[in-house]
């Protein structure tokens, strides 16, 4: 029986891909690479310093992993500056009315996600205080498909990972969740074609149905 739900943030509470795509594009052109935006596709639901070893690996210049931090901590800047354009209105639809319908039935909710801003999104979208738990960048060492970010939600829960689903836009955290040992529902993305998905919803609200 399913106890709780762990929201992966991009693409399911809210969409910040341009956002992403755009920080990365500025930092890919001051350093003269091409991204593309079948390059940010690869970029999905991995942490910031494995995009960075994407972005970079064109590059003919070899960067010690001093500057590569620098590197992608001035990426976060350029996308920090991007995020001061969000607001309440961002969040996805039926995604505010079906947390507070689940809130309301008793069931637990939490995010996992990889990013290290996720308090701050979330912050923006006046959804910061609705949730029961959040995982984050700044919790985990190691980024999906690894499960480490459902398992640190399910600990800060207090719950076992059989009693939590995870819905999820990106093949990565379908496969987190699945290593994970929790229910995986794909909510858009890649995630949907994933034959590893228990579960494919093409709205929120069908999760209080589950």
């Amino acid at each position: 029986m399913i106890e709780a739900f762990i929201f992966d943030l991009d693409g399911v509470i809210c969409t910040t891909d341009e956002y992403h795509y755009q920080a990365w594009k500025t930092l890919a052109n001051e350093l003269g690479l091409e991204f593309s935006r079948a390059k940010n596709d690869r970029l999905r639901g991995i942490s910031r310093m494995a995009s960075l070893e994407i972005v970079l690996e064109e590059s003919k210049i070899e960067y010690s992993a001093e500057e590569k931090v620098d590197l992608a901590e001035k990426k976060n800047a350029i996308y920090r500056k991007l995020l001061c354009n969000i607001h309440p209105e961002d969040a996805l639809p039926e995604i505010p009315e079906t947390l507070k319908a689940l809130r309301e039935r008793d069931m637990k909710i939490a995010i996992g996600s990889s990013s290290k801003n996720t308090k701050d999104i979330l912050g923006r979208l006046d959804l910061l205080d609705i949730f029961d738990a959040i995982a984050d960048g700044s919790d985990i060492t190691r980024s999906k498909p690894d499960p480490e970010v459902f398992l640190c939600a399910a600990g800060k829960l207090g719950l076992e990972p059989g009693v939590c689903a995870v819905v999820e836009d990106a093949s990565a955290g379908i496969q987190a969740a699945k290593a994970a040992g929790m229910l995986a529902i794909a909510f858009g993305g890649d995630a949907a074609s994933d034959p590893c998905a228990d579960k494919v919803i093409t709205h929120p609200s069908q999760l209080l149905a589950l």
